[in-house]
Protein backbone atom coordinates (compact mmCIF):
# COMPACT_ATOMS: atom_id res chain seq x y z
CA UNK A 1 0.00 0.00 0.00
CA UNK A 2 1.20 3.85 -0.49
CA UNK A 3 -0.32 7.16 0.31
CA UNK A 4 -3.68 8.06 -0.80
CA UNK A 5 -3.28 11.35 -2.92
CA UNK A 6 -6.76 11.46 -4.65
CA UNK A 7 -9.90 9.91 -5.85
CA UNK A 8 -11.02 9.57 -9.68
CA UNK A 9 -13.69 11.66 -10.34
CA UNK A 10 -13.94 11.59 -14.90
CA UNK A 11 -12.84 9.13 -17.51
CA UNK A 12 -12.94 10.23 -20.60
CA UNK A 13 -11.44 8.22 -23.25
CA UNK A 14 -7.69 8.23 -22.21
CA UNK A 15 -8.03 10.99 -20.10
CA UNK A 16 -8.43 10.90 -16.39
CA UNK A 17 -9.47 13.42 -13.90
CA UNK A 18 -8.40 12.80 -10.05
CA UNK A 19 -9.75 15.23 -7.23
CA UNK A 20 -6.55 15.83 -5.03
CA UNK A 21 -7.14 15.35 -1.00
CA UNK A 22 -5.59 17.66 0.60
CA UNK A 23 -2.46 16.33 2.10
CA UNK A 24 -1.63 15.95 -1.26
CA UNK A 25 0.87 18.82 -2.52
CA UNK A 26 3.76 18.32 -0.08
CA UNK A 27 6.87 17.90 -2.12
CA UNK A 28 7.87 14.90 -0.57
CA UNK A 29 6.05 12.23 1.34
CA UNK A 30 7.54 9.51 3.95
CA UNK A 31 5.48 6.15 4.03
CA UNK A 32 6.76 3.25 6.01
CA UNK A 33 9.96 3.69 5.90
CA UNK A 34 9.54 5.05 2.08
CA UNK A 35 10.13 7.99 0.68
CA UNK A 36 7.68 9.18 -2.07
CA UNK A 37 7.88 12.31 -4.61
CA UNK A 38 4.57 14.49 -4.29
CA UNK A 39 2.45 15.38 -7.17
CA UNK A 40 3.63 17.60 -9.81
CA UNK A 41 4.04 17.46 -13.56
CA UNK A 42 5.47 14.40 -14.78
CA UNK A 43 5.40 12.88 -11.66
CA UNK A 44 3.40 9.05 -11.45
CA UNK A 45 0.84 8.27 -9.58
CA UNK A 46 -0.80 4.27 -9.65
CA UNK A 47 -4.76 3.96 -9.61
CA UNK A 48 -5.95 0.71 -7.75
CA UNK A 49 -8.22 -1.16 -9.87
CA UNK A 50 -9.07 -4.62 -8.90
CA UNK A 51 -5.55 -6.65 -8.30
CA UNK A 52 -3.62 -4.72 -10.75
CA UNK A 53 -2.02 -0.87 -10.33
CA UNK A 54 -2.54 1.31 -13.83
CA UNK A 55 0.54 3.64 -13.33
CA UNK A 56 -0.29 7.42 -14.96
CA UNK A 57 1.67 10.23 -15.27
CA UNK A 58 0.95 13.78 -14.32
CA UNK A 59 0.33 15.94 -17.47
CA UNK A 60 -1.59 18.75 -15.43
CA UNK A 61 -3.21 20.19 -12.73
CA UNK A 62 -6.25 22.91 -12.41
CA UNK A 63 -8.50 24.20 -9.63
CA UNK A 64 -12.06 23.60 -10.39
CA UNK A 65 -13.70 26.61 -11.62
CA UNK A 66 -17.13 26.13 -9.22
CA UNK A 67 -16.34 26.86 -5.73
CA UNK A 68 -18.63 27.73 -2.64
CA UNK A 69 -18.76 30.09 0.48
CA UNK A 70 -18.00 28.80 4.10
CA UNK A 71 -18.85 31.42 6.78
CA UNK A 72 -19.38 34.51 4.51
CA UNK A 73 -16.02 35.23 2.93
CA UNK A 74 -13.91 31.97 3.03
CA UNK A 75 -13.86 30.20 -0.42
CA UNK A 76 -12.59 26.35 -1.18
CA UNK A 77 -11.26 25.30 -4.60
CA UNK A 78 -11.29 22.27 -5.85
CA UNK A 79 -7.70 20.85 -6.84
CA UNK A 80 -7.92 18.40 -9.87
CA UNK A 81 -5.22 16.42 -11.23
CA UNK A 82 -4.87 15.41 -15.36
CA UNK A 83 -3.63 12.28 -15.48
CA UNK A 84 -2.58 10.33 -18.83
CA UNK A 85 -2.06 5.70 -18.27
CA UNK A 86 1.06 4.74 -19.28
CA UNK A 87 0.77 0.85 -18.04
CA UNK A 88 0.35 -0.94 -14.95
CA UNK A 89 1.72 -3.07 -12.17
CA UNK A 90 1.00 -7.09 -12.46
CA UNK A 91 2.72 -9.22 -9.73
CA UNK A 92 5.17 -6.37 -9.07
CA UNK A 93 6.33 -6.37 -12.36
CA UNK A 94 5.92 -2.95 -14.93
CA UNK A 95 3.83 -3.62 -18.43
CA UNK A 96 3.54 -0.76 -20.83
CA UNK A 97 0.39 -0.22 -22.69
CA UNK A 98 -3.05 0.74 -22.22
CA UNK A 99 -4.73 -2.33 -20.87
CA UNK A 100 -6.76 -1.22 -18.62
CA UNK A 101 -8.54 1.81 -17.31
CA UNK A 102 -9.40 3.08 -14.12
CA UNK A 103 -13.33 3.76 -12.88
CA UNK A 104 -14.51 7.07 -10.80
CA UNK A 105 -14.00 6.23 -7.44
CA UNK A 106 -10.87 4.52 -7.72
CA UNK A 107 -8.17 5.31 -5.23
CA UNK A 108 -4.99 6.97 -6.44
CA UNK A 109 -1.67 6.43 -4.85
CA UNK A 110 2.10 8.05 -4.66
CA UNK A 111 4.36 6.10 -6.28
CA UNK A 112 7.80 5.15 -4.58
CA UNK A 113 10.85 5.58 -5.60
CA UNK A 114 12.18 2.11 -6.63
CA UNK A 115 8.46 1.42 -8.19
CA UNK A 116 9.18 4.95 -10.47
CA UNK A 117 12.57 3.51 -11.09
CA UNK A 118 10.91 0.10 -12.27
CA UNK A 119 8.54 2.29 -14.86
CA UNK A 120 12.04 2.92 -16.92
CA UNK A 121 14.10 0.27 -15.86
CA UNK A 122 13.83 -3.27 -18.11
CA UNK A 123 15.54 -6.12 -16.84
CA UNK A 124 19.09 -6.20 -17.30
CA UNK A 125 21.79 -8.43 -15.14
CA UNK A 126 24.64 -5.78 -16.79
CA UNK A 127 23.93 -2.28 -15.46
CA UNK A 128 24.22 -0.27 -18.57
CA UNK A 129 23.48 3.01 -16.83
CA UNK A 130 24.61 6.35 -18.82
CA UNK A 131 23.04 8.44 -16.49
CA UNK A 132 19.84 9.64 -13.58
CA UNK A 133 16.09 10.71 -14.25
CA UNK A 134 16.58 14.72 -14.16
CA UNK A 135 13.51 15.32 -11.87
CA UNK A 136 13.31 11.76 -9.84
CA UNK A 137 17.71 12.02 -9.57
CA UNK A 138 17.59 7.91 -9.88
CA UNK A 139 19.86 6.11 -11.74
CA UNK A 140 18.39 4.12 -14.95
CA UNK A 141 19.67 1.12 -16.27
CA UNK A 142 19.10 0.89 -20.04
CA UNK A 143 18.78 -2.44 -22.33
CA UNK A 144 21.67 -2.00 -24.13
CA UNK A 145 20.35 -5.15 -26.46
CA UNK A 146 17.36 -2.93 -28.32
CA UNK A 147 18.96 -0.24 -28.02
CA UNK A 148 22.68 -0.70 -30.25
CA UNK A 149 20.20 -2.86 -32.06
CA UNK A 150 18.92 -0.01 -33.68
CA UNK A 151 19.75 3.74 -35.47
CA UNK A 152 20.35 6.07 -32.99
CA UNK A 153 20.15 10.01 -33.11
CA UNK A 154 21.94 12.23 -30.75
CA UNK A 155 20.76 15.99 -30.86
CA UNK A 156 21.71 18.83 -29.25
CA UNK A 157 22.94 22.97 -29.88
CA UNK A 158 26.36 23.13 -29.34
CA UNK A 159 27.46 23.31 -25.77
CA UNK A 160 24.58 21.23 -24.56
CA UNK A 161 26.23 18.20 -24.39
CA UNK A 162 25.79 15.75 -27.01
CA UNK A 163 29.16 15.09 -27.68
CA UNK A 164 29.15 13.76 -23.93
CA UNK A 165 26.14 11.30 -24.07
CA UNK A 166 27.63 9.61 -27.31
CA UNK A 167 31.55 8.90 -25.71
CA UNK A 168 29.07 8.16 -23.13
CA UNK A 169 27.06 5.77 -24.53
CA UNK A 170 29.63 3.76 -26.69
CA UNK A 171 32.29 4.08 -23.59
CA UNK A 172 30.09 2.36 -20.96
CA UNK A 173 29.17 -0.79 -23.63
CA UNK A 174 32.91 -1.20 -24.29
CA UNK A 175 33.68 -1.28 -21.19
CA UNK A 176 31.34 -4.04 -20.62
CA UNK A 177 30.93 -5.95 -23.52
CA UNK A 178 34.44 -5.16 -25.79
CA UNK A 179 35.93 -8.74 -24.93
CA UNK A 180 32.68 -10.49 -25.42
CA UNK A 181 32.44 -7.98 -29.20
CA UNK A 182 35.80 -9.78 -30.50
CA UNK A 183 35.19 -9.68 -34.35
CA UNK A 184 31.42 -9.89 -34.19
CA UNK A 185 30.55 -6.53 -34.49
CA UNK A 186 32.51 -3.49 -36.03
CA UNK A 187 32.39 -0.03 -34.44
CA UNK A 188 33.26 2.90 -36.66
CA UNK A 189 33.34 6.69 -35.63
CA UNK A 190 33.78 9.25 -38.41
CA UNK A 191 34.88 12.07 -36.79
CA UNK A 192 34.92 15.63 -38.23
CA UNK A 193 36.39 17.23 -35.30
CA UNK A 194 39.29 15.22 -33.87
CA UNK A 195 37.34 14.48 -30.41
CA UNK A 196 37.99 10.65 -29.91
CA UNK A 197 41.56 10.36 -31.01
CA UNK A 198 42.72 10.26 -27.15
CA UNK A 199 41.99 8.04 -24.80
CA UNK A 200 38.01 7.76 -24.84
CA UNK A 201 36.05 5.44 -25.90
CA UNK A 202 37.96 1.85 -25.55
CA UNK A 203 41.87 1.30 -24.57
CA UNK A 204 44.60 0.75 -27.20
CA UNK A 205 44.02 -3.10 -27.92
CA UNK A 206 40.97 -2.57 -29.25
CA UNK A 207 41.13 0.97 -30.77
CA UNK A 208 42.39 2.09 -34.16
CA UNK A 209 42.97 5.64 -35.02
CA UNK A 210 43.59 6.42 -38.46
CA UNK A 211 44.07 10.54 -38.58
CA UNK A 212 44.11 11.40 -42.29
CA UNK A 213 45.29 15.08 -43.41
CA UNK A 214 45.48 16.84 -46.66
CA UNK A 215 48.56 19.45 -44.94
CA UNK A 216 51.17 17.00 -46.11
CA UNK A 217 51.75 13.02 -47.03
CA UNK A 218 52.95 11.81 -43.47
CA UNK A 219 48.99 11.36 -42.21
CA UNK A 220 47.78 8.33 -41.95
CA UNK A 221 45.80 6.73 -45.12
CA UNK A 222 42.24 5.18 -45.68
CA UNK A 223 42.79 1.60 -47.35
CA UNK A 224 40.19 1.87 -50.51
CA UNK A 225 39.70 -1.55 -51.97
CA UNK A 226 40.32 -1.56 -55.95
CA UNK A 227 36.36 -2.43 -56.76
CA UNK A 228 35.16 0.23 -54.80
CA UNK A 229 38.19 2.99 -55.98
CA UNK A 230 37.60 1.60 -60.28
CA UNK A 231 33.80 2.04 -60.26
CA UNK A 232 32.54 4.35 -62.82
CA UNK A 233 29.58 5.71 -60.35
CA UNK A 234 31.90 6.43 -57.56
CA UNK A 235 34.17 8.40 -59.65
CA UNK A 236 31.46 9.93 -61.86
CA UNK A 237 30.64 11.63 -58.44
CA UNK A 238 33.71 12.10 -56.91
CA UNK A 239 34.96 14.25 -59.92
CA UNK A 240 32.06 15.89 -60.64
CA UNK A 241 31.40 14.35 -64.37
CA UNK A 242 28.73 15.50 -66.43
CA UNK A 243 26.52 12.84 -67.44
CA UNK A 244 26.16 12.96 -71.55
CA UNK A 245 30.39 13.39 -72.42
CA UNK A 246 32.34 12.28 -69.00
CA UNK A 247 30.73 9.83 -67.69
CA UNK A 248 30.75 7.50 -70.57
CA UNK A 249 34.28 8.67 -70.81
CA UNK A 250 35.46 7.60 -67.70
CA UNK A 251 33.54 3.90 -68.33
CA UNK A 252 35.77 3.51 -71.16
CA UNK A 253 38.86 4.26 -68.81
CA UNK A 254 36.94 1.52 -66.20
CA UNK A 255 36.15 -1.04 -69.13
CA UNK A 256 39.47 -0.87 -70.99
CA UNK A 257 41.42 -1.46 -67.66
CA UNK A 258 39.51 -4.10 -66.14
CA UNK A 259 39.48 -5.76 -70.02
CA UNK A 260 43.67 -5.81 -69.67
CA UNK A 261 43.99 -5.65 -65.95
CA UNK A 262 44.84 -9.40 -65.79
CA UNK A 263 47.79 -8.77 -68.01
CA UNK A 264 51.44 -8.55 -67.00
CA UNK A 265 52.53 -4.77 -67.43
CA UNK A 266 49.26 -4.23 -68.88
CA UNK A 267 49.57 -0.20 -67.89
CA UNK A 268 53.26 -0.16 -69.69
CA UNK A 269 51.85 -1.71 -72.61
CA UNK A 270 48.94 0.95 -73.21
CA UNK A 271 51.73 4.04 -72.59
CA UNK A 272 53.51 1.63 -75.60
CA UNK A 273 50.69 1.29 -77.65
CA UNK A 274 49.24 4.76 -77.40
CA UNK A 275 53.10 6.45 -78.46
CA UNK A 276 53.32 3.81 -81.22
CA UNK A 277 49.93 4.95 -82.40
CA UNK A 278 50.23 8.83 -82.25
CA UNK A 279 54.04 8.94 -83.32
CA UNK A 280 54.17 6.65 -86.27
CA UNK A 281 50.31 7.41 -87.76
CA UNK A 282 50.29 7.91 -91.14
CA UNK A 283 47.29 10.62 -90.21
CA UNK A 284 49.37 12.50 -87.16
CA UNK A 285 47.67 15.15 -85.05
CA UNK A 286 49.60 17.76 -83.47
CA UNK A 287 47.11 18.00 -80.65
CA UNK A 288 47.66 14.28 -79.79
CA UNK A 289 51.72 15.60 -80.08
CA UNK A 290 51.27 17.98 -77.27
CA UNK A 291 48.85 15.80 -75.09
CA UNK A 292 51.63 13.07 -75.13
CA UNK A 293 54.19 15.06 -74.34
CA UNK A 294 51.65 16.17 -70.86
CA UNK A 295 51.59 12.73 -70.59
CA UNK A 296 55.55 12.20 -70.41
CA UNK A 297 56.04 14.55 -67.88
CA UNK A 298 53.66 13.13 -65.54
CA UNK A 299 54.69 9.49 -65.86
CA UNK A 300 58.31 9.43 -65.87
CA UNK A 301 60.68 10.86 -63.05
CA UNK A 302 63.31 11.55 -65.42
CA UNK A 303 63.44 13.88 -68.72
CA UNK A 304 64.54 11.19 -71.15
CA UNK A 305 60.93 10.91 -72.73
CA UNK A 306 60.49 14.11 -72.60
CA UNK A 307 63.49 15.31 -74.38
CA UNK A 308 62.42 12.61 -76.97
CA UNK A 309 59.04 14.04 -77.67
CA UNK A 310 60.75 17.32 -77.26
CA UNK A 311 62.52 16.57 -80.56
CA UNK A 312 59.75 15.33 -82.45
CA UNK A 313 58.93 17.62 -85.52
CA UNK A 314 55.42 17.36 -87.95
CA UNK A 315 56.89 17.19 -91.33
CA UNK A 316 54.04 18.18 -93.62
CA UNK A 317 54.48 18.92 -97.48
CA UNK A 318 55.62 17.43 -100.36
CA UNK A 319 53.75 14.27 -100.45
CA UNK A 320 54.97 13.70 -96.91
CA UNK A 321 52.97 13.48 -93.62
CA UNK A 322 55.01 12.23 -90.52
CA UNK A 323 56.20 13.01 -87.49
CA UNK A 324 60.47 12.97 -87.69
CA UNK A 325 63.34 14.07 -85.71
CA UNK A 326 66.24 15.58 -87.31
CA UNK A 327 69.43 14.62 -85.41
CA UNK A 328 72.69 17.07 -85.05
CA UNK A 329 73.84 15.76 -88.05
CA UNK A 330 70.99 16.80 -89.83
CA UNK A 331 69.79 13.23 -91.17
CA UNK A 332 66.04 13.36 -90.80
CA UNK A 333 64.65 10.24 -88.88
CA UNK A 334 61.20 9.33 -90.05
CA UNK A 335 59.03 7.55 -87.23
CA UNK A 336 56.28 6.08 -89.05
CA UNK A 337 58.55 3.95 -91.11
CA UNK A 338 62.04 4.13 -89.22
CA UNK A 339 61.87 1.10 -86.76
CA UNK A 340 64.89 0.59 -84.84
CA UNK A 341 65.11 4.35 -84.65
CA UNK A 342 61.91 4.86 -83.16
CA UNK A 343 61.92 1.65 -80.53
CA UNK A 344 65.36 3.27 -79.59
CA UNK A 345 63.91 6.58 -79.12
CA UNK A 346 61.02 6.03 -77.10
CA UNK A 347 60.06 2.28 -76.51
CA UNK A 348 63.36 1.68 -74.92
CA UNK A 349 62.42 4.47 -72.60
CA UNK A 350 59.30 3.52 -72.17
CA UNK A 351 60.15 -0.17 -71.43
CA UNK A 352 62.40 1.31 -68.12
CA UNK A 353 59.94 3.39 -66.45
CA UNK A 354 59.02 2.48 -63.13
CA UNK A 355 54.88 1.81 -63.09
CA UNK A 356 54.79 -0.59 -60.28
CA UNK A 357 53.65 1.63 -57.57
CA UNK A 358 51.13 3.71 -60.05
CA UNK A 359 48.43 2.78 -58.56
CA UNK A 360 44.66 4.83 -57.20
CA UNK A 361 44.61 8.15 -58.22
CA UNK A 362 48.16 8.34 -60.33
CA UNK A 363 47.05 5.07 -62.12
CA UNK A 364 43.32 6.91 -62.91
CA UNK A 365 45.13 10.06 -64.16
CA UNK A 366 47.49 8.30 -66.39
CA UNK A 367 44.74 6.45 -68.25
CA UNK A 368 42.36 9.34 -68.60
CA UNK A 369 45.06 10.91 -70.63
CA UNK A 370 45.73 7.38 -72.74
CA UNK A 371 42.04 7.07 -73.11
CA UNK A 372 41.71 10.80 -74.08
CA UNK A 373 44.44 10.38 -76.53
CA UNK A 374 42.89 7.38 -78.16
CA UNK A 375 39.50 8.87 -78.44
CA UNK A 376 40.54 12.09 -80.06
CA UNK A 377 42.81 9.85 -82.61
CA UNK A 378 39.29 8.14 -83.29
CA UNK A 379 37.28 11.22 -83.64
CA UNK A 380 34.75 9.46 -80.79
CA UNK A 381 35.45 12.49 -78.28
CA UNK A 382 36.16 16.59 -78.32
CA UNK A 383 39.28 17.47 -76.07
CA UNK A 384 37.23 20.58 -75.04
CA UNK A 385 34.47 18.02 -73.55
CA UNK A 386 36.81 16.11 -71.69
CA UNK A 387 39.70 18.44 -70.57
CA UNK A 388 37.14 19.96 -67.28
CA UNK A 389 36.91 16.37 -66.16
CA UNK A 390 41.21 15.99 -66.41
CA UNK A 391 41.74 19.46 -64.79
CA UNK A 392 39.47 18.24 -61.65
CA UNK A 393 41.35 14.79 -62.01
CA UNK A 394 44.24 16.54 -61.36
CA UNK A 395 43.66 19.30 -58.94
CA UNK A 396 42.27 16.54 -56.36
CA UNK A 397 44.84 14.45 -57.03
CA UNK A 398 47.14 15.70 -54.49
CA UNK A 399 44.93 16.23 -51.85
CA UNK A 400 43.26 12.54 -52.24
CA UNK A 401 46.71 10.25 -52.42
CA UNK A 402 47.11 11.90 -48.94
CA UNK A 403 44.71 10.54 -47.15
CA UNK A 404 43.25 7.27 -49.58
CA UNK A 405 45.51 3.97 -50.94
CA UNK A 406 43.70 1.84 -53.33
CA UNK A 407 44.94 -1.45 -52.18
CA UNK A 408 43.74 -4.73 -50.57
CA UNK A 409 42.47 -4.58 -46.81
CA UNK A 410 44.62 -7.10 -45.08
CA UNK A 411 42.47 -7.68 -41.95
CA UNK A 412 39.90 -6.09 -40.23
CA UNK A 413 41.77 -4.92 -37.64
CA UNK A 414 40.26 -3.74 -33.57
CA UNK A 415 36.84 -3.63 -32.86
CA UNK A 416 36.74 0.12 -32.75
CA UNK A 417 37.85 2.30 -35.59
CA UNK A 418 38.26 6.14 -35.68
CA UNK A 419 38.86 8.39 -38.62
CA UNK A 420 39.92 11.90 -37.41
CA UNK A 421 39.03 14.24 -40.48
CA UNK A 422 40.39 17.10 -38.38
CA UNK A 423 43.08 18.26 -40.63
CA UNK A 424 41.38 17.57 -44.35
CA UNK A 425 40.19 20.54 -46.19
CA UNK A 426 36.26 21.21 -46.82
CA UNK A 427 36.26 19.53 -50.17
CA UNK A 428 37.59 16.40 -48.76
CA UNK A 429 35.59 16.24 -45.66
CA UNK A 430 32.77 16.28 -48.16
CA UNK A 431 33.61 13.53 -50.59
CA UNK A 432 35.45 11.15 -48.08
CA UNK A 433 33.13 9.94 -45.56
CA UNK A 434 30.87 8.53 -48.68
CA UNK A 435 33.64 6.76 -50.10
CA UNK A 436 34.64 5.37 -46.46
CA UNK A 437 30.56 4.67 -45.72
CA UNK A 438 30.15 2.95 -49.13
CA UNK A 439 32.68 0.62 -48.80
CA UNK A 440 31.70 -0.58 -45.11
CA UNK A 441 28.28 -0.97 -46.52
CA UNK A 442 29.20 -2.97 -49.84
CA UNK A 443 31.78 -4.98 -47.72
CA UNK A 444 29.69 -6.25 -44.95
CA UNK A 445 26.60 -6.39 -47.03
CA UNK A 446 28.03 -9.10 -49.67
CA UNK A 447 29.87 -11.21 -46.53
CA UNK A 448 26.85 -11.18 -43.67
CA UNK A 449 24.75 -14.28 -43.36
CA UNK A 450 21.06 -14.17 -43.40
CA UNK A 451 20.16 -13.61 -40.02
CA UNK A 452 23.09 -11.31 -39.12
CA UNK A 453 25.41 -12.96 -37.27
CA UNK A 454 27.87 -9.91 -37.50
CA UNK A 455 27.16 -6.08 -37.18
CA UNK A 456 28.66 -2.94 -38.34
CA UNK A 457 27.89 0.01 -36.51
CA UNK A 458 28.26 3.47 -38.33
CA UNK A 459 28.63 6.40 -35.85
CA UNK A 460 28.93 10.04 -37.53
CA UNK A 461 29.31 13.33 -35.23
CA UNK A 462 28.54 16.60 -36.42
CA UNK A 463 26.47 14.54 -39.46
CA UNK A 464 25.68 17.81 -40.73
CA UNK A 465 28.78 18.20 -42.45
CA UNK A 466 27.76 15.20 -44.94
CA UNK A 467 24.40 14.84 -45.04
CA UNK A 468 23.14 18.13 -44.83
CA UNK A 469 20.51 19.13 -48.27
CA UNK A 470 20.85 22.82 -47.55
CA UNK A 471 24.57 22.91 -49.27
CA UNK A 472 24.75 25.74 -51.92
CA UNK A 473 28.85 24.76 -53.04
CA UNK A 474 28.17 21.23 -54.85
CA UNK A 475 26.60 20.09 -57.71
CA UNK A 476 22.89 18.69 -57.30
CA UNK A 477 23.89 15.09 -58.65
CA UNK A 478 26.38 15.39 -55.53
CA UNK A 479 24.34 16.05 -53.45
CA UNK A 480 21.39 13.70 -54.60
CA UNK A 481 24.33 10.75 -54.55
CA UNK A 482 25.59 11.04 -50.88
CA UNK A 483 22.05 11.44 -49.61
CA UNK A 484 20.54 8.38 -51.23
CA UNK A 485 23.90 6.28 -50.16
CA UNK A 486 22.71 6.80 -46.25
CA UNK A 487 18.74 6.63 -47.03
CA UNK A 488 19.23 3.28 -48.32
CA UNK A 489 21.88 2.30 -45.60
CA UNK A 490 19.69 3.89 -42.81
CA UNK A 491 16.60 2.07 -44.15
CA UNK A 492 18.04 -1.27 -45.60
CA UNK A 493 21.00 -1.62 -43.44
CA UNK A 494 18.93 -2.67 -40.49
CA UNK A 495 18.30 -6.80 -42.08
CA UNK A 496 21.76 -6.79 -43.02
CA UNK A 497 22.99 -6.04 -39.42
CA UNK A 498 24.30 -2.40 -40.22
CA UNK A 499 23.18 0.31 -37.76
CA UNK A 500 23.90 3.85 -37.68
CA UNK A 501 24.25 6.72 -34.56
CA UNK A 502 24.16 10.41 -35.83
CA UNK A 503 25.21 13.20 -33.52
CA UNK A 504 24.40 16.61 -34.79
CA UNK A 505 23.77 20.25 -33.67
CA UNK A 506 21.17 21.12 -36.53
CA UNK A 507 18.77 18.27 -37.61
CA UNK A 508 17.02 20.46 -39.48
CA UNK A 509 20.05 20.30 -41.72
CA UNK A 510 19.73 16.40 -42.27
CA UNK A 511 16.91 14.80 -44.62
CA UNK A 512 14.00 14.27 -42.46
CA UNK A 513 13.58 10.74 -44.57
CA UNK A 514 17.12 10.14 -42.75
CA UNK A 515 15.73 11.21 -39.46
CA UNK A 516 12.50 9.72 -39.71
CA UNK A 517 13.84 6.03 -40.12
CA UNK A 518 16.25 6.61 -36.52
CA UNK A 519 14.56 4.12 -33.64
CA UNK A 520 15.60 5.92 -30.83
CA UNK A 521 16.51 9.51 -29.90
CA UNK A 522 18.69 11.49 -27.27
CA UNK A 523 17.54 14.91 -27.87
CA UNK A 524 19.48 17.96 -25.76
CA UNK A 525 18.78 21.62 -25.87
CA UNK A 526 17.52 22.90 -29.30
CA UNK A 527 15.72 26.14 -29.52
CA UNK A 528 15.85 26.89 -32.96
CA UNK A 529 11.58 26.67 -34.44
CA UNK A 530 13.08 24.45 -37.67
CA UNK A 531 14.29 22.02 -35.30
CA UNK A 532 11.60 21.73 -33.16
CA UNK A 533 9.13 21.43 -35.76
CA UNK A 534 10.92 18.97 -37.77
CA UNK A 535 11.27 16.88 -34.57
CA UNK A 536 7.47 16.94 -33.77
CA UNK A 537 6.98 15.85 -37.17
CA UNK A 538 9.12 12.57 -37.42
CA UNK A 539 9.20 11.65 -33.43
CA UNK A 540 6.12 10.12 -32.60
CA UNK A 541 7.01 9.11 -28.97
CA UNK A 542 7.84 12.52 -28.16
CA UNK A 543 4.96 14.13 -26.03
CA UNK A 544 4.00 17.56 -25.89
CA UNK A 545 5.23 17.87 -22.60
CA UNK A 546 9.06 16.68 -23.24
CA UNK A 547 9.19 18.45 -26.40
CA UNK A 548 8.04 21.75 -24.51
CA UNK A 549 10.71 21.12 -22.16
CA UNK A 550 13.55 20.62 -24.61
CA UNK A 551 14.49 24.79 -25.20
CA UNK A 552 15.30 24.77 -21.52
CA UNK A 553 17.01 21.69 -20.76
CA UNK A 554 20.32 21.82 -18.71
CA UNK A 555 23.62 21.39 -20.06
CA UNK A 556 24.41 17.63 -20.04
CA UNK A 557 20.15 17.03 -19.85
CA UNK A 558 18.22 15.32 -22.50
CA UNK A 559 14.75 13.83 -23.51
CA UNK A 560 15.39 9.72 -23.97
CA UNK A 561 12.74 8.76 -26.51
CA UNK A 562 12.11 6.22 -29.35
CA UNK A 563 10.95 2.24 -30.08
CA UNK A 564 13.14 0.94 -27.15
CA UNK A 565 11.20 3.07 -24.17
CA UNK A 566 8.16 3.09 -23.50
CA UNK A 567 7.87 6.88 -22.60
CA UNK A 568 9.78 9.45 -22.88
CA UNK A 569 12.06 10.09 -20.31
CA UNK A 570 14.50 13.16 -18.83
CA UNK A 571 17.96 12.25 -18.22
CA UNK A 572 21.20 13.77 -16.72
CA UNK A 573 24.06 11.88 -18.32
CA UNK A 574 26.72 11.71 -16.41
CA UNK A 575 29.56 13.21 -17.04
CA UNK A 576 33.13 11.48 -18.41
CA UNK A 577 36.20 11.57 -16.10
CA UNK A 578 38.28 14.09 -17.60
CA UNK A 579 40.67 12.09 -19.89
CA UNK A 580 37.39 10.20 -21.28
CA UNK A 581 35.65 13.14 -22.26
CA UNK A 582 35.69 13.90 -25.86
CA UNK A 583 37.85 16.47 -26.64
CA UNK A 584 34.85 18.79 -26.76
CA UNK A 585 35.46 21.21 -23.70
CA UNK A 586 34.31 24.76 -23.66
CA UNK A 587 37.10 27.49 -23.65
CA UNK A 588 37.74 28.54 -20.06
CA UNK A 589 38.15 32.43 -20.48
CA UNK A 590 38.49 32.96 -17.12
CA UNK A 591 41.47 30.69 -17.05
CA UNK A 592 42.69 32.74 -20.35
CA UNK A 593 42.24 35.96 -19.31
CA UNK A 594 42.12 36.18 -15.66
CA UNK A 595 44.59 37.70 -13.57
Amino acid sequence: MSIQIGEVVAVMGVEVSVRAFENSNHETHFFQGKKFKGISIREFVSISHGFREIVCTVEGEYLDERSFEIEASEKLFTRKLKLRPIGYFEDDEFKDGIKFLPKIGDIARLLSEQQVSSVFERETSDGFVIGRLLKEDLPVSLPWQKLFNSHLGIFGNTGSGKSNTLTKLYTVLFDNKINNIGEKSRFVFLDFNGEYTGTQLADANHKRVIRLTTRNAEGDRFVLRESEFWDAETLGILFQATANTQRPFLRRVISGRRRFQELPDSLKNYIRGTFRRVLTSEDPSGEALELLRTLARSIADDDNLSDSLAKVGLRNGQGITSFHVILPNGVWKYLSNDEDFYVSEFEDKIEQLDLVNVIGLDELQIRANLQILRDVLSGSAQYEHIQPLLRRIEALKEDFSRVILVGEVQNAGPAVTVLSLRECKQDVKKILPILIAKQFYEQHKSTVASPPETTLHLVIDEAHNILSQQSNREAESWKDYRLELFEEIIKEGRKFGIFITLASQRPADISPTIVSQLHNYFIHRLVNDRDLALLENTISTLDGISRGQIPTLPQGACVVTGTTFDIPMLMQIDKLPKEREPDSSDVDLDKIWGD
